[in-house]
């Protein structure tokens, strides 16, 4: 498909989706094509994981480097031996409580899947995805599928068709559009490979979560060598076109004044009431609730973007449940480019 076309665009019920209508992307992704859909964390730029050419083209519209691993999806616990081999008990464990869910299992890789979709390692990163589109979608391919975020590598993952759309374009075959997704942000990855289980990426599903699943502890982060294995983790990820720095709640009004004072075109996302009215500051309201915060995340990154703003501020939350997986892709957000304090100049 050529830069400046239009994919085909499918839109479909998120909760009772039309096989039908979904039957012409299993064919698309059965033939070799991209096909962005939607799953229960984010959208998924779609290839048939087996077919090393369809999952070379992932990588090279995303722009992501060869080297960082897919996340393979399948339909259900009883396909994971076509992916993967050498399958703890643990894992059988995580499965029976977490699949369909937002929690990726790191495992031996199966000698089926090709390497490029393994980053050139010998273990692959695999779920089985909750969103009733995204499984009617594996149904009708009929084949496991890579699909990492449907964006440009480095952007805020998308939530919604529209942000495939603005982020690849004519560059996917297929959208199915099946609305926003629940969760907004990515799948917890976990490397069961060691004595402790390790969270290379917190996600939709806790740490305090698997430790209850699992009996015993659950490790956060990992050595370089291990983390690796995981997608998304070793590349700039997440980032606004905008700075984006992490404010203390207690701090945000006082930095929120210094960077306006500086001319700067402002962003917040604050969880408490500003009591600033200027037209370069645009706030967004974040929820209370860390689930709601996880599920606009994105969404508010790229609307602030959309607005020209050239600071965004983002504040912080305490590092349980959801709130790990929060900081985390604020910190990468941040991380993308050096963030100096207000008072040195935006």
């Amino acid at each position: 498909m050529g830069q400046d076309e239009r994919p085909l665009l499918l839109r479909v019920d998120p909760h009772r989706p039309d096989p039908a209508i979904l039957r012409q992307a299993g064919r698309a992704l059965r033939e070799g094509r991209l096909v962005a859909f939607p799953t229960e964390t984010v959208y998924g730029l779609g290839a048939n994981a087996l077919d090393a050419d369809a999952v070379a083209r992932i990588f090279a519209v995303k722009g992501r480097p060869a080297d960082n691993p897919l996340i393979v999806h399948i339909r259900r616990p009883e396909e994971l031996e076509h992916v993967a081999k050498g399958v703890p008990e643990r894992a059988r464990r995580l499965m029976e409580r977490f699949w369909p869910g937002p929690l990726t299992l790191v495992l031996p890789r199966a000698p089926d899947v090709p390497l490029v979709t393994t980053g050139g390692l010998d273990t692959v990163a695999v779920r089985v995805p909750a969103h009733p589109v995204a499984l009617a979608l594996l149904e009708e391919a009929g084949v496991p599928v890579a699909a990492p975020s449907a964006n440009r590598s480095g952007r805020p993952s998308p939530t919604r068709a529209e942000h495939v759309l603005d982020d690849l374009g004519g560059q996917v075959d297929v959208v199915v559009d099946g609305g926003p997704c629940p969760v907004g942000v990515e799948s917890t990855v976990l490397d069961l490979s060691g004595h402790i289980p390790v969270i290379l990426r917190p996600g939709g599903v806790s740490r305090e979560a698997l430790e209850e699943a699992l009996g015993g502890p659950v490790a956060v982060g990992a050595p370089r060598e291990l983390a690796r294995r995981s997608p998304g983790t070793r590349y700039r990820h997440y980032a606004p076109r905008a700075r984006l720095v992490i404010v203390a709640a207690e701090e945000m009004e006082e930095t929120v004044r210094r960077w306006l004072w500086r001319g700067a075109r402002v962003g917040a996302l604050s969880r408490r009431p500003l009591d600033l009215s200027d037209p370069a500051l645009l706030v967004w309201p974040v929820p209370g609730d860390l689930a709601r915060y996880a599920h606009e995340l994105f969404d508010a990154l790229r609307w602030l973007d959309s607005q020209g703003c050239q600071v965004i501020l983002a504040e912080a939350v305490p590092e349980e449940g959801l709130g790990l997986a929060i900081m985390d892709r604020l910190r990468r957000a941040a991380a993308a480019e050096p963030s100096p304090a207000p008072d040195a100049g935006p």
